[in-house]
């Protein structure tokens, strides 16, 4: 059991945790940079103006706190971005509530797996911050 506690706390394992974590926001600003008019035109499907300018804000939070995560720098604070990025877009787009009983529940499930991922994103920033048990 000490063999695999001792892989299981090495460093390079908590690199790849956080890396995972962040790995969905890594992607949409990638995808977001190779299709802009698509980020665009995300931003007004969901209503959002001036659409442009909101992905681009999008695109460089998703790089900028997916980076302070990652590298260590401010985590604190990359998290709690991401956390709060999350939780609005879950609101926003994954509105399981104001939908026909038939179709909520796949996105009841995305909601509840942002919340979640905002949880993972709360629980970082609280480590880092010093206040782990």
């Amino acid at each position: 059991m000490d063999g695999l506690r001792s892989i299981f706390v090495a460093p390079w394992v908590h690199s790849v945790a956080l890396l995972l974590l962040c790995s969905a926001y890594l992607q949409g600003a990638f995808d977001k940079l190779r299709d802009f008019p698509g980020a665009v035109a995300e931003m007004r499907h969901f209503g959002l103006a001036p659409a442009a300018p909101l992905a681009v804000v999008t695109i460089v939070l998703e790089l900028a706190a997916s980076a302070m995560v990652v590298t260590g720098r401010y985590r604190w604070l990359g998290a709690l971005a991401l956390a709060g990025f999350t939780v609005l877009a879950s609101l926003l787009a994954d509105r399981f509530w104001a939908l026909p009983a038939a179709q909520r529940r796949p996105v009841a499930n995305s909601f509840f797996e942002h919340w979640g991922l905002a949880g993972a994103f709360l629980l970082v920033a609280w480590h880092d911050l010093g206040t782990a048990p």
